[in-house]
């Protein structure tokens, strides 16, 4: 392939691109204005990182540990609650499931929430809660909430001006159902400017803020001139003017980090050995790696993501223990890293870090007790394969969510679970819209914050009703 074939395709994906970004909002959005510009009252944290666990963390095998049943051929199935023994973590009386004991020694210094429900979307669908978990609104929706990052970026701008302020970490979209990940990895009404910065593999970061290979700076700054022009006088008709006016300055701000130092922040070679072996469990370890790195630069909402890819990582349809093994393996020790090295360097005190996944895991029951939903694995009466040895079925109402960081108290337990199955949420239930609102809280956000698109008002949580979990908060 040659230079110019190159840079023609280079063009057509930037076009491609932000005619996904206009596709997402409203066709002819015509007014749009902020009616809560608020300001940051009693903030106790500037910036966030969601490490997402992609794919369903069975909350009884990671964070929330009931009675252990070892494998032996021929066991039933209904004994199955927790395949790994528990261990004590520094917090008096709180246990993880074995293979978590690094993130258990940073918990004197986080929350953990029991509680979470996942909400009831009818057929039980990966991408449809992972929608619900990142926007707060239940799809489908006729217009295109934003993802919390948007919001976020969108009511604090960045820290770092060079830095973009909404960084997503390790999700491709070329995977299943990638078409699905993409409809809430967006900014919706809010404009292209306040949508994701994808990196999708953290080692290779670099290259995301570098021209195409075969094209240097000056010949990237002439085909950015090129393409800010062919917007601007109107050459492509999809979207509203605001959207349009948003594409440029996501442009502009692509092109700011582009020629900036900052962009060193990506470059993970540049971290001494020791750190990044500490770190390097993998992709997602790499990009824990990462975002204490651009945290340290800046950035204002970094999301994290061990990848939804279907059968694979958390989405244990089966082999649900041996997987595990390798997730633990893959998560412990770089999120315990991060939080000591935040908190080393000064930064987790204003920094929000939050672990959470779209639902939990159960051996036997799909959905939950009191709304049970077809099963969509098969579970043997007896285990006589270690492959069916694990959490293999959705579960939606006890997971687990654990917060650092950013006016969150430390040592505490936040709710519980029943210790027999169902292991349910029996005490101070959350869910999504009271865990976005605590965000915003802890950022000064005020819950009454919305936008008005064609006549209608969208808030950050659904009808604005989202509460704070104030006992949460320090």
């Amino acid at each position: 392939m040659n230079e110019a074939q190159t840079r023609r395709e280079f063009l057509q994906k930037m076009k491609a691109a932000s005619m996904t970004a206009m596709a997402a909002s409203i066709p002819g959005v015509s007014f749009l204005s902020s009616c809560a510009p608020g300001s940051r009252v009693n903030a106790t944290a500037d910036s966030v990182i969601l490490l997402w666990m992609a794919g369903g963390m069975a909350h009884t095998e990671t964070f929330d540990p009931k009675a252990y049943a070892p494998f032996s051929k021929g066991m039933e199935s209904k004994r199955i609650l927790s395949t790994f023994p528990s261990v004590p973590t520094i917090v008096d009386g709180l246990s993880f499931s074995e293979g978590l004991e690094a993130i258990g020694q940073v918990m004197d210094r986080g929350t953990i929430i029991r509680s979470y429900r996942a909400a009831d979307l009818g057929h039980i669908l990966h991408t449809r809660h992972q929608y619900h978990w990142h926007t707060c609104y239940e799809p489908p929706q006729p217009i295109q909430p934003p993802h919390i990052g948007s919001w976020i970026a969108k009511e604090l701008g960045p820290v770092n001006p060079a830095i973009p302020a909404f960084i997503d970490i390790g999700q491709r979209f070329t995977v299943g159902e990638g078409e699905e990940l993409k409809a809430f990895h967006s900014a919706g009404f809010l404009g292209s400017e306040f949508g994701p910065f994808s990196i999708p593999d953290p080692s290779t970061g670099l290259e995301s803020v570098r021209p195409p290979q075969g094209m240097d700076l000056q010949r990237f700054a002439r085909r950015h001139k090129f393409y800010r022009e062919l917007v601007e006088k109107g050459a492509m008709q999809e979207g509203s003017d605001y959207q349009k006016e948003s594409l440029i300055r996501s442009m502009e701000q692509a092109y700011r980090l582009l020629k900036s130092p900052e962009a060193q922040a990506f470059d993970l070679s540049l971290e001494p050995k020791e750190s990044y072996d500490i770190y390097n469990t993998g992709r997602f370890g790499l990009g824990c790696l990462m975002a204490k790195r651009l945290i340290q630069k800046g950035a204002r909402f970094i999301s994290v993501t061990t990848e939804y890819e279907p059968f694979l990582g958390w989405d244990t349809h089966e082999n649900g223990h041996t997987r595990l093994v390798d997730m633990k393996k893959q998560i412990d020790r770089p999120v315990a890293q991060l939080i000591k090295d935040l908190d080393e360097s000064g930064h987790l005190d204003r920094t929000l870090v939050i672990l959470a996944s779209e639902f939990s895991r159960d051996a036997l029951l799909e959905g939950r007790p009191d709304n049970k939903v077809k099963d969509q694995v098969f579970v043997p009466d007896k285990i006589d394969d270690l492959k069916n040895y694990g959490m293999h079925r959705h579960f939606t109402d006890g997971c687990p969510i654990l917060m650092w960081g950013g006016g969150i108290k430390k040592g505490l337990v936040y709710g519980k679970t029943a210790d027999e199955r169902p292991c349910k949420a029996i005490t101070e239930p959350v869910v999504i819209d009271q865990v976005h609102q605590t965000i915003y809280h802890a950022l000064g956000i005020p819950p009454e914050t919305h936008y008005v698109v064609e006549g209608r008002p969208v808030y950050t949580t659904p009808d604005g009703g989202g509460k704070a979990v104030m006992d949460l908060l320090g």
